[in-house]
């Protein structure tokens, strides 16, 4: 594992797919190996920050994680498509940020535990938040952000959640490289989730008090 993460790093295409291929044919857990890419993409994003690495590694970075989902996905079984979902969720990176690595890595495991989810995509505008959560009227809203800049348009996307009246039923977690429980505090979150398997269970919780 500590090999993968050292590749995704590195961006070494040939090398992260032949280890992805050997940990999942050797019986390596999935989301085991998805959190090596997880590492992976922390240390890509602080490089990012320091201007060691640039857009097209950025973007590299995704392409190989996406990649990586479409061979892990089909392991983590499939949600029950004919039965009725669980609960709503709508997700984005907020304003100002690109990374989507985290954020598809939570899409994709709520997907597979039963829920519909709206993905917004990346550097998404506060408005967009807002007519998303009118329009879809879901029960749980992720605000993903990599970079310390989006501390403030994640609370400025909450606060303008609560002027609109739109809090009431809704949760709100936060997730991403930088965040933590004190920036969630900051923000007005109800949640900090550090990885895709916490905002599961977020969700599970809220919506149907179990885990």
């Amino acid at each position: 594992m500590d090999e993968l993460v050292r590749s995704v790093v590195a961006l070494n295409e040939k090398e992260v797919h032949a280890l992805t291929d050997q940990l999942l044919g050797d019986g390596a857990s999935p989301m085991v190996v998805l959190d090596a890419y997880r590492q992976g993409m922390v240390e890509v994003g602080r490089l990012f920050e320091k201007e060691e690495y640039f857009l097209p590694e950025l973007i590299h970075a995704g392409e190989l994680l996406r990649m990586a989902a479409e061979k892990i996905k089909p392991l983590l079984g499939k949600a029950d498509g004919g039965g009725a979902k669980r609960g709503k969720a709508v997700i984005g990176t907020v304003e100002g940020d690109i990374h989507d690595i985290g954020k598809d890595i939570v899409i994709l495991m709520l997907s597979v535990n039963g829920y519909d989810v709206v993905d917004l995509g990346v550097d998404v505008p506060i408005k967009k938040f807002v007519e998303a959560a009118e329009d879809f009227q879901p029960h749980v809203i992720g605000l993903s952000g990599f970079l310390t800049s989006t501390y403030d348009p994640m609370k400025f996307t909450i606060e303008a959640l609560d002027d609109r009246g739109l809090r009431d039923g809704i949760k709100i977690m936060i997730g991403g490289g930088q965040m933590d429980n004190q920036i969630c505090e900051y923000v007005g979150a109800d949640a900090y989730g550090k990885d895709a398997i916490q905002a599961v269970t977020f969700c599970d919780q809220w919506l149907h008090g179990t885990r």
